[in-house]
């Protein structure tokens, strides 16, 4: 859409595009770890999750509208590099630690997108747009849920994991 971002308010609108793009991926990325999780509880636990993010859609959508903007999904190369790091772990991985590995992804994943969330709320509150901020804080507060519920399963799943022997 810019081939140039010369105001603070298209350096934005990109943000808020490549966010699209990164909640889009998500469900990508979801869709492909509920496959391939062994355990009904890590299944459970991102299949929720997955429910979350499509909420997260529609709230980055309707922002775009708030802000008369039209939707927009710009590029997202950091969340392409954590979808095909956490493919590249799950295909080289047996399927003992599977769950393991794709619950050490998503903790990258919910780190990153807070991230994202806290960068976009900053900018949108100096816009002065507190309605753009309260709809996106939703999707902080909900990544800040998942990021504790992936933060206990990992630890739940990682003290069960079989150990090599000393």
């Amino acid at each position: 859409m810019f081939e140039r971002l010369n105001t603070p308010q298209e350096a934005l609108n990109y943000k808020l595009g490549a966010t699209l793009k990164m909640e889009q991926k998500v469900l990508e990325i979801l869709d492909d770890n509920i496959e391939h999780a062994q355990d009904g509880k890590v299944k459970q636990l991102l299949s929720s999750h997955r429910e979350e993010s499509e909420k997260h859609v529609g709230n980055v959508e309707e922002a775009f509208r708030l802000l008369d903007w039209e939707v927009d999904d710009s590029s997202c190369p950091a969340i392409e590099g954590l979808e095909k790091e956490g493919k590249a772990m799950v295909k080289k991985t047996d399927d003992a630690l599977v769950d393991s590995v794709i619950l050490q992804g998503a903790l990258e994943v919910e780190h990153h997108e807070l991230g994202v969330y806290e960068n976009l709320l900053i900018n949108i509150k100096a816009m002065g747009r507190d309605d753009v901020a309260r709809l996106l804080h939703q999707n902080f507060e909900s990544e800040q849920g998942a990021l504790e519920k992936v933060r206990a399963l990992q630890a739940e799943v990682a003290a069960v994991t079989p150990k090599q022997p000393a």
